[in-house]
């Protein structure tokens, strides 16, 4: 069921602000996910401040993590053999208030007012909530937050409590361990949720507090990662605190005190956390260097708002016309790829950045296939970071290799550190295309930003690793045929195939690209045997439908019954994976993502006749799935399908589609509604010899304008109907293609007439009824 779009009262339409006008029981999961605040390194979770009001609240660092002993039931060798999951770091993000002897919380207090804003244009959360007290006073509490970007470790809380008469206040402040507290593991029932640790993970090393200050750290466990905490706290009218008491769990500053009508008490919460590199070697305090990080509230407020500013002056896209809360809900996107993105430095995007704990903190291919187009051309030097964090994971990944018989590289599915992490290799190790989604990030970033140093050096080594491996995978048939057999591509819901076409397609261009690489550590030996497994690569193509198969048997296989009823998606939590298999059904796009990413290897024909065939049985149980089926439906010509497709790609979190938004944001797919609105609608596709674009603006929109940062220039685009006009607002002028036509473009706009695009008629293909229509033929007698 719809959440912010079913309710427009409850959450208007504001274009620049996530606005809850009214408080209801319930989704306060999603809604602390909806309202969560990061800037990819530290992020905390909208929960209230009031423990009785949270359901799911913390706050994490990316990338620090807990690992464990993978148990499987039956082993076999290569099995991932180490657990990594993304810790709850101590919270600082907790407040009791009592007034004249009453606990205020949302649950039980009479409330008169409410109103929560998350500001996309400064990065700030409010929560403003005015109380009817028992005691008959008015109190209203104003909560602000904010993370900080030149300190990236820094955390900014603030609360005021005003009331319009003398009150008695208790209010205290917690810092609060939640990774070791109780609560259920609904990874049991969900293996999209994030599990939890039998034993206690963060063991304390430093516990110190006193008037009003806290410095505290921890190590986990296992992994032996620390994290520390320094917090000072500061009051209006200087009011001291009642108390401070330290705890491994739980350690909080109280103040009592009584307020007057006509003096609010403020207090302000400043938090700087320290953890990964700098704080991993025996003997380091990590409290004393989260304590080098403090910062003023007012400071962190100042850099949160200063970092949104700069940001949105180049990242902004605006639609003109059509449904008027998709400005909202695109900004809201674009928002929450900056909180995942903007301070990771070199570090991996987690596939729920850090607004939660789904998929465990987890990397995946989604960084590469679905981020990093936004990244390389809105932050490129953020998107070299991320290449040079899976550049690091090279030792790891030869070192996989061999495992698994290949040479070169093999980088994990799914880890944290660096090792494999997935214990279900059918649907994780087997997808080797992993290793293509790497070698087309680097290429693309090279192929964008100009950037020798790195095409020579990391980039080369990530190419030359990765064809490796997709040579000594394949194998040359007696068909004369380059094959690759027992992967896994995109499609989940097929498994362990022999030549899923985007995996061989994903791999000629990984082979092909290493093949073209002028580096010493390539011999002529090599390079001709990559450029001839590229050559002849196998691509299943059924003569009958005439369509690309998804893989050398999909053509083979029984339809899915699609009067499967709707409780019964996603597929994966409700039949054996077995059963899933056996069937013509997919969870996401495959054929379909291939034939975009690799858009210049296939005819228009190809592309329609794939995207007739696919989109209808595609499930969508995916929430990378929407994105790029809107963008293949764009460019075939169907504009209502592609505004569709796009309408569910941005509002699948704002909206909790696909019902675990309480587990944090699907970051993969607000960056493919970047890639919808920028490679979908304006057309845009890259790694030829220039930009080019072919519009396909959907007849309900007036405009669409963006910025990209292209080989050192800032591109202007502003597409209307029937016109797009470019412009380079800073660099040099660019040569870019606009349907075939090449255009210099500098300082001054060049405006040039699109003609409409026809909507073709649409392939018929022959199908049967569905497996549950068929009669039962029982003998008589």
């Amino acid at each position: 069921m719809a959440l912010i779009s079913a309710d427009r009262d409850r959450f208007p339409n504001t274009p620049w602000q996530l606005v809850e006008t009214r408080h209801e029981p319930g989704n306060a999961g999603t809604l602390e996910t909806l309202f969560a605040l990061g800037n990819g390194h530290l992020g905390i979770r909208g929960a209230h401040w009031a423990a009785a009001d949270a359901e799911l609240p913390g706050s994490f660092i990316n990338g620090l993590h807990e690992i464990w002993d993978i148990k499987h039931a039956e082993n076999a060798f290569g099995f991932a053999r180490t657990g990594q999951r993304i810790l709850y770091i101590p919270d600082a993000n907790n407040f009791s208030v009592v007034v004249d002897g009453e606990a205020l919380s949302l649950a039980e207090s009479d409330v008169r007012d409410y109103r929560r804003t998350v500001d996309f244009f400064t990065g700030v959360y409010e929560c403003r909530i005015t109380w009817q007290c028992r005691s008959g006073a008015v109190v209203t509490t104003t909560e602000r937050r904010a993370v900080g970007f030149a300190s990236r470790g820094s955390l900014a809380l603030s609360l005021e409590v005003a009331a319009d008469r003398d009150i008695s206040l208790d209010v205290t402040s917690s810092v609060v361990n939640r990774q070791d507290q109780p609560v259920e593991d609904h990874s049991v029932h969900d293996p999209r949720r994030a599990g939890r640790h039998a034993g206690r993970v963060l063991l304390p090393l430093r516990l110190d507090g006193g008037d009003g200050s806290l410095r505290l750290a921890w190590e986990a466990a296992e992994s032996r990662q620390r994290v520390g905490v320094a917090v000072d706290h500061w009051t209006s009218a200087g009011v001291q605190p009642f108390e401070t008491l330290v705890d491994q769990d739980d350690s909080s500053v109280r103040y009592v005190l009584a307020v007057s009508p006509d003096q609010p008490f403020r207090l302000e919460k400043s938090a700087s956390y320290a953890a990964g590199r700098a704080v991993l070697d025996d003997g380091t305090d990590a409290a004393a260097v989260a304590e080098a990080g403090l910062r003023s509230v007012a400071e962190i407020f100042a850099e949160s708002e200063a970092h949104f500013r700069a940001y949105w002056a180049t990242s902004d896209i605006v639609v003109d016309g059509g449904d008027p809360g998709l400005q909202q809900a695109i900004r809201w996107n674009l928002f929450q790829l900056a909180m995942a993105t903007a301070r990771a430095d070199v570090a991996g995007i987690p596939a729920k950045g850090v607004t939660g704990s789904g998929y465990e903190g987890h990397y995946f291919w989604d960084q590469e296939v679905y981020l990093l187009p936004y990244l390389t051309y809105t932050n490129p030097e953020g998107a070299r970071q991320v290449l040079e964090f899976r550049h690091a994971m090279l030792p790891e990944a030869k070192i996989r290799a061999k495992e698994l018989s290949v040479d070169g590289a093999l980088f994990p599915w799914r880890t944290i550190n660096g090792l494999e992490a997935s214990a279900y290799y059918a649907a994780g190790t087997a997808q080797f295309h992993i290793a293509a989604a790497i070698a087309f990030a680097a290429n693309r970033y090279v192929w964008a930003t100009g950037d020798t140093a790195f095409s020579e050096g990391m980039g080369a080594e990530l190419l030359m690793e990765t064809a490796r491996m997709w040579v000594s995978l394949g194998f040359f048939g007696k068909d004369g045929l380059f094959h690759i057999h027992g992967v896994t591509g995109p499609d989940e819901y097929t498994a362990v195939v022999n030549d899923n076409l985007y995996t061989n397609v994903m791999a000629r261009f990984n082979l092909r690209a290493a093949a073209a690489l002028d580096h010493p550590g390539v011999s002529q030996e090599e390079r001709q045997l990559w450029q001839a497994a590229a050559d002849r690569v196998q691509l299943p193509f059924d003569d009958r439908m005439q369509v690309h198969s998804q893989d050398n048997d999909f053509m083979t296989l029984e339809p899915w019954d699609w009067t499967t009823p709707r409780s019964k998606y996603p597929l994966l939590l409700h039949f054996h994976p077995l059963v899933i298999y056996r069937h013509q059904v997919l969870k996401q796009a495959d054929t379909v993502l291939a034939m975009f990413l690799q858009w210049q290897d296939f005819t228009a024909e190809q592309k329609q006749r794939a995207f007739d065939f696919y989109d209808p049985i595609t499930t969508g149980d995916s929430t990378l799935s929407a994105c790029v089926q809107g963008i293949m439906a764009a460019e075939v010509g169907y504009s209502r399908e592609a505004l569709r497709h796009f309408t569910n790609a941005a509002f699948i979190d704002l909206d909790d589609t696909h019902g675990n938004t309480i587990d944090g944001v699907h970051i993969a797919s607000t960056g493919g509604v970047w890639s919808s609105l920028v490679c979908g609608f304006a057309g845009l596709r890259d790694q030829g010899a220039v930009p080019y674009f072919d519009p396909r603006l959907p007849r309900e929109w007036d405009g669409l304008a963006f910025h990209l940062k292209l080989r050192g220039r800032l591109l202007l685009v502003q597409l209307v109907s029937g016109a797009i006009t470019l412009t380079v607002q800073d660099g040099e002028p660019l040569d870019v293609d606009v349907r075939g036509q090449v255009l210099t473009v500098g300082a001054e706009p060049v405006k040039v007439p699109l003609e409409a695009v026809t909507e073709p008629e649409p392939t018929v293909f022959p199908s049967g009824l569905p497996t549950a229509s068929i009669p039962v033929v029982r003998p008589n007698g």
